[in-house]
């Protein structure tokens, strides 16, 4: 047989007996493994127990793990420990900080107002075993945590005091409506709406109707009439709890007085836009329409049941520009531009424009920010005031181009004395230009001018006494020569209001030396 043959043999029985052998061995480890312990401390250990490394924890027993959970303070355990362990034990933390010098500790509580609870340590092998115990639990069974039960009825009666002084109402309803469990503040209020001489029964009686209950409603609010005849107001919290609900009740009365005196506010503002002949359009933070008058359907036409929707003020503009109210640009891109510009002038408090419109009005439009980032929007209607201003300018042009049509120079003064028109006649016969004289000249400053081109003569302080008195006056003339000879024949005349007028007529020129006049005052 072929030597070959027996080698492959050899091989494979080696490897069926090496397989064999490793099954027994893991079989024998198996059986004489412990199971693995997710603690250090036995599983039937239910004492309230810690095991620090320096102020790391290592390990505790459930009850430890309550005791730290129903601390207060924030932070890692040992500072959770000490927070929980002060109120027993005031100088706990000082005794730790002796315990690895001392070895081991016993400490008694403080805490006349609790349990009685004492607090065992001893510090071995680098480690810190802290125990808890309730002296009164000596005789209990082993495993039997009371310090753990202390910690928990210590938590239900703050959760118990809490909710019996809560300053709203809460109780338990079955879903037939029937009131099993109340508050103190719900007791107080049931007592107090019981007619005289009835008391309080089970189950006990129902407050406010069950629309939020029956509708799954959380945050409904109804009222309560009270005995002497005023209404609390209430916010209603339903929330669903097995074959029941807890519900929940909000005094609300600031927030109803709120709302109500917010709206009669709203009504009394829309009562008072509602008389004025500018349309006022209020956009909020988010600019939407909140509130318009009349006068904005009037002057833009926007229909009535559009505006109640509350559009956008996007919306708004572009429904103004629909109806040939808006301006119209050139391109719809430049039109979103000047939207977009309104917006943000208006904002700023700056936006104010007039906007010619194709039909011939012309409408005033002003934006005003608002508290809140709210906005308005003012537009009125001044046709008649650019017709009148339009009109009145033409009338002073027409009058204009009058008097510097005569021969005459003509100058006109105010009731205070101030220059208001001269002609062109005037121009060139006093040889300044009027324009700078009417923009802060009067009848003193012009007089020195006069005598500054005259010879000397008194006549230019009566006409300085006559432009500036007030009352009734007649009409006079009077004589001036100018420097070059020529002769001037003067008239001051009183206009309506006040108002002086004041001609110089050139009679002739004369080469002679210029004489000294005299002023011979004459009625006209």
């Amino acid at each position: 047989m072929d030597p070959t043959i027996f080698l492959g043999l050899g091989l494979g029985l080696a490897a069926v007996f090496s397989a064999l052998g490793g099954l027994m061995l893991m079989a024998a480890l198996h059986g004489s493994r412990r199971p693995p312990y997710t603690s250090i401390f036995d599983e039937r250990q239910k004492g309230t127990l810690f095991l620090f490394d320096g102020e790391t924890l290592v390990d505790c027993t459930p009850g430890g793990r309550a005791v730290l959970a129903a601390s207060p303070a924030p932070g890692p355990p040992w500072a959770k420990l000490l927070a929980y362990l002060s109120k027993s034990f005031p100088t706990i933390e000082e005794h730790l900080a002796r315990l690895p010098a001392e070895g081991a500790l016993t400490l008694a509580s403080e805490d006349t107002a609790g349990l009685p609870l004492l607090l065992l340590a001893e510090f071995r092998g680098g480690l810190s075993r802290i125990t808890l115990v309730d002296p009164e639990s000596d005789g209990a069974s082993f495993g039997h945590d009371t310090l753990t039960y202390r910690s928990m009825s210590e938590e239900l009666a703050f959760l118990q005091s809490m909710l019996s002084h809560a300053p709203f109402l809460a109780w338990r309803e079955k879903d037939n409506g029937d009131v099993i469990w109340a508050n103190t503040a719900y007791l107080i209020c049931a007592g107090e709406l019981l007619p005289p001489g009835q008391d309080l029964s089970w189950p006990l009686p129902r407050l406010f109707d069950r629309t939020a209950t029956l509708q799954g409603i959380s945050g409904q609010r109804q009222s309560l009439r009270l005995r002497d005849g005023s209404v609390a107001w209430f916010d209603l919290i339903s929330t669903a709890e097995g074959n029941g609900h807890r519900v929940y009740a909000l005094r609300a009365d600031s927030a109803v007085n709120a709302e109500t005196v917010l709206r009669d506010f709203m009504q009394t503002l829309t009562k008072t836009f509602a008389h004025l002949s500018i349309g006022l359009a209020i956009f909020d933070s988010k600019r939407q329409l909140q509130l318009f008058n009349p006068a904005l359907l009037d002057l833009t036409g926007l229909p009535p049941d559009f505006l109640s929707m509350r559009p956008s003020l996007l919306s708004v503009l572009d429904a103004l520009r629909d109806k040939n109210i808006v301006p119209e640009p050139k391109d719809y891109r430049g039109w979103r531009r000047q939207i977009t510009d309104l917006e943000r002038a208006a904002s700023s408090g700056v936006y104010e424009e007039t906007w010619n419109l194709p039909g011939g009005q012309t409408y005033k439009v002003i934006g005003r920010p608002h508290p809140n980032g709210a906005l308005a929007l003012m537009i009125e209607d001044i046709s008649t005031e650019i017709t009148r201003t339009r009109r009145y300018r033409a009338d002073l042009e027409l009058g204009q181009s009058v008097i510097d049509s005569m021969a005459e120079a003509v100058a006109v003064f105010s009731e205070t004395g101030l220059l208001v028109m001269t002609n062109s006649a005037y121009a060139r016969l006093w040889a300044h230009d009027p324009a700078e004289t009417l923009a802060g000249g009067g009848i003193k400053a012009l007089s020195r001018h006069w005598r500054a081109q005259t010879a000397p003569n008194p006549l230019w302080a009566e006409v300085e006494d006559f432009v500036s008195t007030i009352g009734d006056r007649d009409s006079w003339v009077g004589e001036a020569r100018l420097l070059d000879g020529r002769l001037l024949a003067c008239r001051f005349t009183p206009l309506a209001g006040g108002a002086t007028l004041v001609g110089f007529a050139v009679q002739g020129s004369s080469a002679e030396p210029v004489p000294l006049l005299t002023s011979e005052r004459r009625s006209a």
